[in-house]
């Protein structure tokens, strides 16, 4: 399975060749291939190969790959001239270029001239849409955020009945606060229409195989190479800013192409939270199911309670976050503390807290019945050892019998983070989205925003794998991600193991 997802995963960063294809009925293709296969006319009579080939150009051609039957191709070569341009929109363009302009002006000309500069002015027209979006989404964001707490503030006065003179003013104060931030906003505004005014200028004229031409704005290009003129290091190259823009990216078109770091930050951010809060009352639960209830009926229901906890479906536990945590908790603190945001929810709608705390109710049984085991595992003239020197009973269960059983509570925590990390069902009900507009952590307080949704990598492989409008063309998508889901759970059970190692030797039973 690993070496499946690894094969699969790894590979869709490579930059492959472009064959043209010379078919017998005269038109031409160009794209990389991807897959042969047999044919056949009934089971068992084979009657040739066929290829798959990926030939892009969604917005000329509606579709990103075509099966080629070998008989019917004429000629093939790679012509060196071709183009890939990784676009914003309509996925990547396979063809060549023609001409680059700027304000107007033909700047080169002809495949040569375009090759050479379209370097520097795809550099100036990237640079360009960064600065965009860091206006919009920083200081226009800002903007809009402030905007959004003054006018929460001056609706909050009005609800509260206040006629004196000190709540006319303080209304007056925000009001003329609300006028300077739009001011703002609006200047804001008109440099990005600047902006993008002089993006536009720059704009490249492309040519199809088959003779088809389009112009497109350079803004709207991530990328552009050469495939087959590359050497293995260039190629090399591309493979690691393929990679990187992966990792440190934003999704786009539909989530199929881009990257996933809003996915990884949220199912990190996520296990973290979750891991807070199943960690302590697991272990306050089992230290008194261990330590301090008496054995009778009482008791056994409990017990039998958390092994059937830990049998409840997953789904069944989401549906029980989306009533208790959201509607219910989330809803009453909407009522009583941001009332004046109503009927739009704040903390009553799916979030980060809620999320984690539906999958730290999903792992609680495993971390109780780990902690547990831990504890009974402390030998009992351990603990009457401790008692004979004067501890208290509290004293040995804080400095003796905890310390001892710390490797087995690690233990229960690896195996909730390799639960949580995967799980999707309850997510989809409790706080994850398709795509979150920003991260649950930013620059704006209080920083650390529970109550916002976020994306997560497990309902991404879902959502890129049977919700996506192009399924074959995501599909090494799902590959990569699964990867990399894989590869987060590997390393935040290590570091949950190599505590537990250092635990085991500094609290063995041994030293105490």
């Amino acid at each position: 399975l690993l070496v499946l997802i690894l094969v699969n995963g790894l590979g869709i960063f490579w930059p492959s060749d472009l064959v043209e294809l010379q078919l017998t009925d005269g038109s031409k293709l160009l794209g990389e291939v991807w897959e042969k296969e047999s044919m056949h006319a009934r089971p068992g009579q084979e009657v040739g190969e066929r290829i798959r080939v990926k030939i892009g150009n969604r917005d000329f051609y509606g579709l990103d790959f075509r099966w080629v039957p070998e008989s019917d191709i004429a000629e093939q070569h790679f012509p060196k001239q071709a183009f890939v341009l990784e676009r914003r929109a309509w996925g990547n363009f396979f063809g060549f270029i023609d001409t680059i302009r700027v304000n107007g002006k033909v700047v080169a000309a002809g495949i040569a001239q375009s090759a050479e500069a379209l370097p520097k002015y795809l550099r100036q027209a990237n640079a360009l849409y960064r600065t965009i979006r860091k206006i919009e989404k920083r200081d226009i964001g800002a903007i809009n955020v402030r905007i959004e707490q003054h006018r929460l503030d001056i609706k909050r006065i009005r609800l509260s009945g206040q006629v004196d003179r000190q709540s006319q003013e303080k209304i007056r104060s925000l009001e003329d606060k609300i006028s300077e931030l739009q001011s703002r906003y609006n200047d804001h505004e008109a440099r990005l229409l600047k902006l993008n005014e002089q993006g536009r200028s720059s704009r490249v004229h492309l040519l199809t195989v088959d003779g088809q031409s389009k112009e497109l704005g350079l803004m709207q290009v991530v990328r552009a190479y050469q495939p087959n003129a590359l050497s293995m290091p260039a190629k090399a190259g591309v493979y690691l800013a393929h990679l990187w823009e992966f990792l440190s990216g934003e999704p786009r078109e539909a989530n199929t192409e881009g990257g996933v770091f809003p996915a990884i930050f949220g199912t990190v951010l996520m296990v973290i939270i979750m891991s807070i809060a199943v960690v302590p009352l697991g272990v306050i639960a089992a230290i008194y199911m261990r330590e301090y209830a008496r054995g009778g009926l009482l008791l056994t229901a409990v017990r039998i309670a958390i092994n059937n906890l830990a049998g409840v479906p997953s789904i069944v536990i989401g549906v029980f976050g989306l009533g208790f945590f959201i509607y219910t908790v989330g809803g009453s603190i909407d009522r009583l503390f941001f009332s004046e945001a109503l009927p739009t929810p704040t903390f009553g709608t799916g979030g980060m807290l809620w999320a984690s705390l539906t999958l730290a109710l999903l792992t609680l049984p495993v971390v109780i019945i780990t902690a547990e085991e831990g504890l009974a595992a402390v030998p009992r003239s351990v603990r009457e050892a401790s008692l004979a020197l004067g501890a208290t009973k509290i004293e040995t269960l804080w400095r003796v019998i905890l310390p001892s059983a710390l490797p087995a509570i690690f233990t229960g925590l690896i195996l909730a983070i390799s639960r949580a990390a995967g799980e999707v069902a309850p997510l989809m009900i409790t706080g994850v989205v398709k795509l979150a507009p920003s991260l649950p952590l930013d620059g704006q307080f209080p920083y650390l925003h529970l109550e916002r949704k976020f994306m997560h990598l497990g309902f991404h492989i879902y959502d890129v794998g049977f919700q996506s409008p192009n399924v074959e063309a995501a599909l090494p998508m799902v590959y990569a991600t699964t990867l990399l889901l894989i590869l987060i759970v590997l390393v935040l059970n290590l570091a949950a193991i190599l505590m537990r190692s250092h635990l085991q030797r500094k609290f063995s039973i041994g030293k105490l």
